[in-house]
């Protein structure tokens, strides 16, 4: 169900108790971090965790209050949770996540959910000025980035353009799962996540310093396509 929608009805009264506690409210980039604000790294987790199990049992997207939200938010942000996706069509976080609106999570995305110079900058900005808590790197089923480093590993596959280095970053992931038993590809999927979250954590002074204080929690997460749901690493 759209969180936005469950504003209504019966959900009223939950939506205006998250509003009570800051998780809904309006915070220039400088106010109170969202960590602060009632929405720590395990709240953060398990409010995604919930809000996936929705998308889950009962899909659904509203476009009801974007206006109000967007002229809200216009001059500030204030998200509880990163995430770091694939660029693939198939895996929006805002909508896996349950139906999110506008201004809830700072999401990066490029294809095979890579920890370049741009991701890790976009994340220290997310956790050191805006405050984020928690932040979730999203491999998925049949990611076809890792599939391409697999292909490099069993078959010496080459690719093209500025396809090919991106490919060969994965590939160390793949390789090191290509003796264990299961699907290879799936397999490679979860142990890059595992790395790029291992990444996130340990090359950003600022991040690897927040992880260390309990200010932010660095996890891996596997989202099913023919299910929709995110299993955390």
């Amino acid at each position: 169900m759209c969180e936005v929608c469950t504003a209504s009805g019966q959900g009223r009264r939950a939506f205006l108790a998250l509003a009570a506690v800051g998780l809904f409210s309006a915070r220039t980039p400088a106010a109170e971090p969202a960590a602060q604000a009632g929405a720590g790294p395990d709240a953060a987790l398990a409010r995604l965790q919930a809000g996936n199990a929705a998308f889950v049992a009962a899909p659904a997207l509203c476009a009801a209050q974007l206006g109000e939200q967007r002229a809200r938010l216009a001059m500030h942000q204030a998200p509880w949770a990163s995430i770091v996706a694939c660029a693939d069509s198939r895996v929006p976080p805002e909508l896996l996540f349950g139906g999110l609106g506008l201004g809830q999570l700072f999401v990066v995305r490029n294809a095979g959910h890579l920890p370049d110079a741009a991701t890790l900058g976009s994340l220290e900005y997310g956790c050191s000025v805006l405050g984020v808590p928690l932040i979730v790197v999203l491999g998925h089923e049949r990611c076809g980035a890792v599939a391409a480093a697999c292909a490099v590993v069993q078959d010496n596959a080459r690719f093209p353009g500025f396809i090919g280095p991106l490919v060969d970053a994965i590939v160390p992931a793949a390789r090191a799962v290509i003796d264990q038993p299961g699907d290879f590809v799936d397999n490679a999927v979860r142990e890059n996540a595992r790395r790029t979250a291992h990444a996130i954590a340990t090359r950003s002074a600022a991040m690897a310093q927040a992880v260390a204080a309990g200010e932010l929690r660095v996890v891996a997460a596997y989202y099913d396509l023919d299910t929709g749901q995110v299993d955390f690493l």
